[in-house]
């Protein structure tokens, strides 16, 4: 059986439902997903790629 992933929404989500994206932790990793559709896609990058991400995004 597969472990269940905690999913969180992000806190810069839109309160109204639109773009949002929820992340999980993976361990060494981090799972990205669009909460609309959770049984779509989804990203998983390591945590030092996902640092950097969000770095690139604040900027």
């Amino acid at each position: 059986m597969t472990p269940r992933l905690a999913w969180r929404k992000s806190t810069y989500s839109s309160s109204q439902g639109d773009h949002c994206i929820e992340l999980a932790e993976l361990g060494k990793a981090v799972g990205i997903r669009d909460s609309k559709d959770p049984d779509g896609p989804k990203l998983v990058v390591g945590r030092a790629a996902f640092r950097a991400l969000v770095a690139d995004l604040k900027r």
